[in-house]
């Protein structure tokens, strides 16, 4: 496992674990010098070790262990062998400083090294608990990160404790995402408001087209005229009410009931079909039991709008397959080529393949709001081009 890879928790266990490894080796180490400085300039009685050979008895002194036998605070009269045995105690006891020398040592870095590996083991327990603690808050602050990004920008981190770096963090966490939900909240209101505020013109300019047409025998030129200004309304119509369904979509869903998905998808394939005849697009579905939470209304609209989409944007002949199962969603139609690229630019509002506005056939906001009506129960929506051309889509609610 290389470094890169490692979380932050690991890299910080690892990281209090070396310094513990440091401290207590830097800690032997330098009981280990003092310890054999204290044992090298130990001094010794010479009385000690000379008394009781023959009649030698040497003057009290004490001497360094690794100095020579002091001649000449014998007592003069000794014999040559009294004197040898005096010299050899006195080796005697300079090797077995230099033993009990060598053996504390080595008992002081054999006990030291095992303890120091006892230590590490406890210190890395330690250590990855003393992360764990440390990157709590961390964690807290990520998984309502992950909530915030998954459903709305309501909620927020409020996290407690000292103001320490953590909770400057988290306060400005929170209030960047105050500021988000504002700039978001303030946009869905202007839509909504804008997109009611264009109705009521809409609607009278509805009536009065057709109150205009509605006269006893209008000229073919008023007629024309009054036809493709309706058409225009209309379009301008469904423009507005998918403005009003794309902000009301982008709102979490506050009061989920239960849903059969599975019906809603067989009631809106039956009464595409005959559309979809005249269009020269064959419509097969294949369903299974999907049972979910969520609003009707906006479940209903995606799938219509799926529908649309895969029918209107497709070649004669051509094919749209609808499958449906637990949580899932897919329409693959058939159509002209897509490239790979180009399909995340389809959720946009108002983009189209062949340009951004000029379509007459749609308003530019169907995906735009399966996307939206998707995310707002929980899920998502991907799509990818078909080897032969046409798209398919999935979506998972």
């Amino acid at each position: 496992m290389t470094t890169h890879r490692w979380t932050v928790r690991v890299r910080l266990t690892a990281l209090y674990s070396v310094l513990f490894l440091v401290a207590g080796a830097a800690l032997l180490t330098i009981t280990y010098f003092l310890l054999a400085r204290a044992l090298t300039s130990q001094q010794v009685d010479q009385t000690l070790v000379v008394a009781g050979s023959s009649s030698a008895v040497v003057a009290a002194r004490a001497v360094p262990a690794n100095s020579g036998l002091d001649l000449t605070a014998l007592p003069t009269g000794l014999t040559a062998e009294e004197q040898e045995e005096a010299e050899s105690r006195w080796q005697l006891a300079q090797k077995l400083q230099q033993e009990f020398r060598a053996d504390t040592l080595g008992s002081l870095v054999q006990q030291g090294v095992i303890a120091l590996v006892a230590v590490a083991v406890a210190g890395t327990s330690l250590a990855w608990l003393a992360a764990g603690r440390t990157l709590r808050p961390l964690q807290h602050i990520t998984a309502t990160a992950r909530r915030i990004a998954e459903r709305n920008l309501h909620e927020r981190i409020g996290l407690t404790g000292p103001r320490d770096e953590l909770r400057r963090l988290a306060d400005t966490f929170d209030d960047m995402l105050a500021r988000l939900d504002a700039a978001f909240a303030a946009q869905r209101r202007f839509a909504a408001n804008a997109s009611h505020e264009l109705r009521t013109p809409l609607a009278i300019n509805r009536t009065l087209i057709e109150v205009a047409l509605s006269r006893p025998h209008p000229s073919a030129e008023v007629r024309q005229l009054g036809e493709t200004m309706l058409a225009v309304n209309a379009r301008h119509e469904a423009l507005i009410d998918g403005l009003l369904l794309l902000a009301r979509s982008d709102q979490e869903i506050t009061d989920p009931v239960p849903v059969d998905l599975t019906e809603i998808v067989t009631r809106l394939v039956r009464a595409a079909r005959p559309e979809a005849a005249a269009a020269g697009v064959e419509l097969t579905l294949t369903a299974r039991a999907a049972p979910t939470s969520g609003d009707p209304v906006l479940l209903e609209r995606l799938v219509q709008n799926l529908l649309q989409n895969a029918v209107t944007y497709n070649v004669s002949p051509g094919s749209v397959e609808v499958t449906c199962g637990p949580g899932r969603l897919v329409v693959t139609n058939t159509g002209p080529p897509i490239a790979g690229y180009e399909v995340d630019r389809l959720f946009e509002p108002f983009q189209r393949l062949t340009d951004r506005v000029g379509s007459a056939r749609g308003t530019g906001l169907g995906l735009s709001i399966v996307r939206t009506v998707a995310r707002a129960h929980g899920g998502d929506v991907t799509a990818e081009p078909g080897p032969a051309g046409g798209l398919r889509v999935t979506v998972t609610v």
